[in-house]
């Protein structure tokens, strides 16, 4: 019940036809306002009390008939009474308000990992007769959420268990912060920057010497990297952004695995792993296993074809025998995009005029628009964490009704949370005419977006897009299995290459100039180089992920360490890359970050219900209707089948790779 994660600014009053007439309210209440701390505190505080009183009629209710409409009542009140706290812990500008929200969330999460071990709640539950597949597979989620909370357990146990839970959350916070509020500052020469985009550094900060400062934030760090012609340059960033979270980080994931492994005991399984998968569509580790072999093999070649090129790019541009070179993980970004650009004649710098970022946010909204019926406005005036937050208004474009809200957190600032990633706040739950809520936080370059930015963005757009065209009965049906939770965003993700959908761009900023479509012809030719060390590094991370939770107790450093080594370009000694690696700490990433390429699979195979285009309305209502508004409420196997008429495949994935 806790709430998950699942990465030039002219107005936008022209983006919609129906802006005149659409609500100047956001449907479903309004973003909390705390005016300090203290206040923040004191709203946690009464927010519990309203949540423990609730809890209590529900144990005095007992098994009726209306037990799951109760029980989801509760899932609404603490979603609304919960939700927002745990995205104010990451955008939030000030240090003390971040700290008083994961105060909070530390509260919350007591109360959660106790609700969740509720005896009479519990056996109310195995009372109740549901009423049809809906709320069979709602109940059956309910009761599977408090048997994997230790309900069933000894007493014991179940108390160790819910200890565990309390301190793993603890533990995820402190890495997180460790990695959101350091505050690290490279400092650099204007000489060291060549090939750096001005953009990036000219308007940065100096020190008392007059030397640049930079920091890791990704509209720096990528660019940065990228485009430096200095070798020593590319490293200080890499390793300083490799290193991120430090010796502490590490320690704090090697508790977080031993006690995830402790706790998979308590129920029997060898592993955490185990424990997880059984309730995913993997099902095993040893078929998550499988799955990611067979990507391995389909891609070592190319990855190692791929790194070959790299390390001739690097001879010829150093002016050396091939043989006296070798090519370092600093190296890969910066020597793709310039094989990129002599090959295919591509610079993922030149699309940034291109796209402005508010116009770029417009364009994802115009894309969803066209393709699934659903229109977003703003909302002047909200008063909102941070004065750039914006607010949106999601309505149908049929009848102009209103459906959701949508948060929007444009730009990198400090103590922010640093990739792109989005917050379900509310759930759907049309039993009570529930109005979703979603907030996109991303980090967006204000001197505009490269083709791989836009990409990124309508990617994140995609998860927002599944909260907010969400239509369950229950509030608790949204969550999809976490090996699905991707395949939407991906499945839209690439449309960025098509050349009718970058048309939209015009429609929603006329003063854009159109991307020419020989550079995007180019573009969508050079996106195919390096996918083979693209994919073989994801398949390292997913390997790596369910070997940290498998059944062997593993150090976190040696093993990554280990299992880096046997890869084409091996180790580097002193990197501390897990110390980063915030996705497997999360409760629904850890032993499942497989899920990334187990979605693309599935995505590849819902692309090609497109054929007659990515714009292709027809197609679009019904992927609306078929695979984003049903949410958790079937299997996705039963959605994908619904949609494609057919079982889901992964030829379209493999064939793919092999392109």
């Amino acid at each position: 019940m806790r709430p998950r994660l699942v990465l030039c600014t002219l107005a936008l009053a022209a983006t919609s036809s129906l802006a005149a007439t659409q609500p100047a309210t956001l449907p479903g209440p309004k973003f909390p306002d705390h005016a300090s701390p203290a206040a923040l505190e004191a709203s946690c505080t009464r927010h519990l009390a309203t949540a423990g009183a609730a809890v209590r009629r529900l144990e005095r209710q007992g098994a009726s008939p209306q037990w799951i409409a109760a029980y989801d009542d509760l899932n609404a009140l603490t979603e609304d009474l919960a939700s927002p706290v745990y995205l104010l812990s990451n955008v939030h500008p000030e240090p003390a308000m971040r700290d008083a929200a994961e105060a909070c969330e530390r509260r919350w999460q007591n109360f959660f990992s106790t609700l969740n071990q509720n005896e009479r709640l519990y056996r109310a539950a195995r009372q109740v007769k549901p009423r049809d597949a809906i709320d069979r597979r709602f109940l059956k989620t309910t009761l599977d959420a408090f048997e994997d909370s230790g309900v069933g357990l000894p007493a014991g146990q179940r108390a160790r268990a819910k200890a565990i839970v309390d301190r793993v959350t603890e533990l995820g916070q402190a890495f997180d912060k460790n990695i959101r509020d350091e505050k690290v500052q490279l400092a650099f020469a204007e000489a060291d920057l060549k090939g750096v985009p001005e953009g990036v550094w000219k308007a940065a900060k100096r020190d008392d010497q007059g030397r640049v400062l930079l920091g890791l934030d990704y509209p720096t760090y990528f660019p940065a990297l990228q485009g430096a012609s200095s070798a020593a340059t590319r490293e200080r960033l890499w390793r300083a952004k490799t290193n991120e979270g430090g010796a502490a980080n590490l320690k704090l994931l090697a508790e977080i695995a031993a006690l995830r492994r402790e706790y998979a005991q308590l129920f029997g399984f060898a592993s955490y792993a185990d424990f997880v998968l059984r309730r995913r569509m993997a099902e095993n580790p040893a078929n998550a296993a499988r799955f990611l072999d067979g990507v391995r093999n389909a891609v070592t070649e190319r990855e190692k074809r791929e790194l070959e090129e790299l390390r001739e790019a690097k001879a010829r541009d150093l002016g050396k025998p091939l043989a006296e070179v070798k090519l370092d993980r600093w190296d890969t970004l910066y020597y793709t995009e310039r094989v990129k650009r002599e090959r295919y004649s591509v610079d993922q710098e030149a699309f940034r005029p291109y796209f402005p970022p508010q116009e770029s946010l417009a364009f994802v909204m115009r894309v969803v628009e066209k393709s699934m019926g659903v229109r977003y406005t703003r909302v002047p005036g909200a008063k909102l964490w941070h004065p750039e937050a914006q607010a949106w208004v999601a309505s149908d474009v049929r009848t102009g009704r209103a459906l959701a809200t949508l948060y929007i957190d444009p730009y990198p600032r400090e103590g922010k949370y640093g990739h792109a990633a989005v917050w379900p706040i509310r759930g759907a739950a049309t039993r009570l005419a529930r109005a979703p809520q979603a907030a996109l936080v991303v980090n967006l370059d204000r001197q505009g977006l490269s083709l791989e930015e836009v990409e990124t963005l309508l990617h994140e757009f995609g998860h927002a897009v599944h909260n907010n065209l969400s239509r369950t009965r229950h509030v608790g049906g949204n969550g999809v299995l976490d090996d699905f939770a991707e395949a939407p965003s991906q499945m839209i993700e690439d449309w960025v290459f098509d050349p009718r959908v970058l048309a939209t761009m015009r429609e929603v900023c006329a003063a854009c100039p159109p991307v020419p479509e020989a550079l995007l012809a180019k573009a969508k030719v050079a996106e195919r180089y390096g996918k083979g060390a693209q994919y073989a590094r994801q398949q390292l991370y997913a390997s790596y992920d369910l070997a940290l939770y498998g059944a062997e107790p593993a150090d976190p450093m040696a093993l990554w360490a280990t299992m880096e080594s046997a890869t084409v370009l091996g180790h580097v000694p002193g990197t501390m890359f897990p110390a980063g690696f915030s996705h497997i700490t999360a409760s629904n990433y850890a032993a499942g970050y497989y899920g990334y390429l187990w979605s693309e699979v599935l995505a590849a195979d819902l692309r090609t219900a497109f054929s007659r285009g990515k714009l292709d309305p027809a197609a679009g209502r019904r992927y609306r209707d078929t695979v984003i508004a049903p949410g958790g409420q079937f299997a996705p196997q039963d959605l994908v089948r619904r949609f494609l008429g057919r079982a889901s495949n992964s030829q379209a994935f493999f064939e793919d790779l092999k392109r």
